[in-house]
């Protein structure tokens, strides 16, 4: 087996701005899994947020090649990197890998049913409320709108602005940590107003110990407070919805168990993705299957997107061909 690895930089259209920074262009690693005359490829999004960039996941499976090149399978892999980002990439180019190899879709492998269209959130960063009035505007054709929020004194005008734009569309609030509990309180009455389905990650991980046992009239959502099924004992005392995203997971084979543990606890599910192309929602398009929420809007926020891609109409979010991946 051959294993290979690149770091790729996509430009973002425009600026992508959430709570705790900004950016321009994204940072992905493609992995590329030969064998047998077979190509599975994955792509993973490295995040800051956990201590990840381009460059230590790259060194990350480069500290594995020998072992990956010597042979082995996909189970395997759960136990010789920890999940994020770097697992994610090579599980899902495994996955791929298997699928050709097989002439069977990841789907059927996978033992799921076959993937349909799903509807896709689609997210405006935070801006002045005057400029996210425009771009609710320009989006008031989506059904989805997940904003997000800074954590200050003009997050309610922002959120105004939007429902103003787009009075019929579904809402979803993402803090990204960037809330205190005594914001959460007095914001959720406003919430309620402006009619937000779902609140993702208002408090810090390590400082959402409050939250446990409460009653919130809007569903809370765990994002980065969730990565694996480790975490869903203590995350069904504080949240009524976890956001799955592969990078997070270490990759589909984690993601597909983590969906299924957390409907059996009664959580309502969300699967998301970090910046990036077609490659990396791909595999998140058959975990999303029956979602109460999709956020895989990656592709859309870019300047362009990987040739061939997942085909977009508007908000609609085909499954991807054999072509794209799996």
């Amino acid at each position: 087996m051959d294993l290979r690895i690149a770091t790729e930089s996509w430009p973002v259209a425009g600026v992508f701005r959430i709570a705790r920074r900004e950016a321009t262009a994204t940072d992905v690693v493609v992995v590329e899994l030969h064998a047998d005359g077979y190509n599975g490829r994955g792509e993973c999004g490295p995040n800051v947020r956990y201590g990840e960039s381009a460059q230590s996941v790259a060194a990350q499976l480069e500290g594995i090649r020998k072992t990956v090149e010597a042979g082995f399978d996909r189970s395997t892999l759960q136990d010789l990197l920890p999940a994020g980002a770097a697992r994610n990439a090579l599980d899902c180019a495994f996955w791929d890998l298997e699928a050709k190899r097989s002439s069977q879709p990841v789907w059927q492998l996978a033992g799921q049913g076959e993937p349909g269209p799903l509807t896709t959130a689609f997210t405006l960063s935070i801006d002045t409320p005057d400029a996210m009035l425009s771009a609710a505007e320009a989006a008031a054709d989506r059904p989805v709108l997940k904003v997000k929020m800074a954590g200050d004194e003009m997050d309610l005008t922002r959120l105004r602005a939007v429902r103003a734009a787009s009075p019929d569309c579904t809402l979803i609030v993402d803090a990204n940590e960037s809330l205190t509990p005594g914001k959460l309180d007095f914001l959720l009455p406003q919430l309620m107003q402006l009619q937000v389905a779902v609140i993702e990650q208002p408090l810090p991980e390590g400082e959402d110990d409050i939250l446990r046992g409460n009653s919130s009239p809007i569903p809370l959502c765990a994002d980065e407070s969730i990565h694996t099924r480790d975490e869903l004992d203590d995350i069904a005392e504080k949240y009524q919805a976890v956001n799955i995203k592969l990078d997070k997971a270490g990759g589909l084979t984690e993601a597909l168990a983590l969906r299924d543990a957390a409907r059996d606890r009664g959580l309502k599910i969300m699967v998301g993705c970090m910046l990036g192309t077609s490659l990396a929602m791909a595999p998140a398009v058959l975990v999303a299957q029956g979602a109460d929420w999709v956020d895989l809007d990656g592709p859309l926020l870019l300047a362009k997107d990987r040739e061939p891609g997942i085909t977009y109409g508007g908000s609609t979010l085909m499954p991807p061909g054999s072509e794209v991946w799996g």
